[in-house]
């Protein structure tokens, strides 16, 4: 039998995990249980208008490649934003946020190093019922995702 970490893996647009976390649908490609701890990859489908609080990850470094959809961000005072094929890193510590833009939906693909991002979303959100948007995240889900921040190294800040 092969180690997890080493083995070949290949997954199709709409394989993997699904996950609505904060209104989003989230699709986990990679975790770090497959990829020795070295990073995770999480495809994010995100509502026109949502956005992120402020915020910083204390463990890991994450880039952002814009699949489709328009965003707005921002990373420590700097201005990001594009459509698709926009690539954006921000690293660990670095407070940033971002925004859906436009009239339709963004699908971004998350990379963080190292892994772990992929198990926030997992204890925050929930399996997806379907491979579609879910309703608006509310006070309960924010609940969730605010009690477990701190034990994934997320520090959520009041907005600016």
């Amino acid at each position: 039998m092969q180690d997890t970490a080493t083995a070949m893996r290949a997954l199709a647009e709409g394989e993997g995990e699904a996950i609505w976390f904060l209104g989003n649908l989230v699709t986990v490609k990679a975790t770090g249980e497959e990829t020795d701890e070295a990073f995770s990859l999480t495809e994010h489908l995100a509502p026109v208008g949502f956005g992120t609080p402020p915020h910083r990850h204390q463990l890991e470094d994450e880039a952002f490649f814009v699949l489709g959809g328009e965003i707005s961000g921002d990373c420590d005072g700097q201005p990001f934003g594009g459509g698709p094929g926009t690539y954006v890193f921000l690293p660990r510590g670095s407070v940033h946020s971002y925004k859906v833009e436009g009239n339709a939906p963004a699908r971004i693909l998350i990379l963080t190093t190292p892994a772990g991002f992929e198990r926030f979303c997992r204890e925050s959100g929930e399996p997806a019922a379907t491979r579609e948007l879910p309703p608006p995240a509310g006070e309960a889900e924010i609940g969730k995702m605010l009690a477990a921040a701190p034990r994934f190294g997320v520090e959520i800040l009041p907005p600016a």
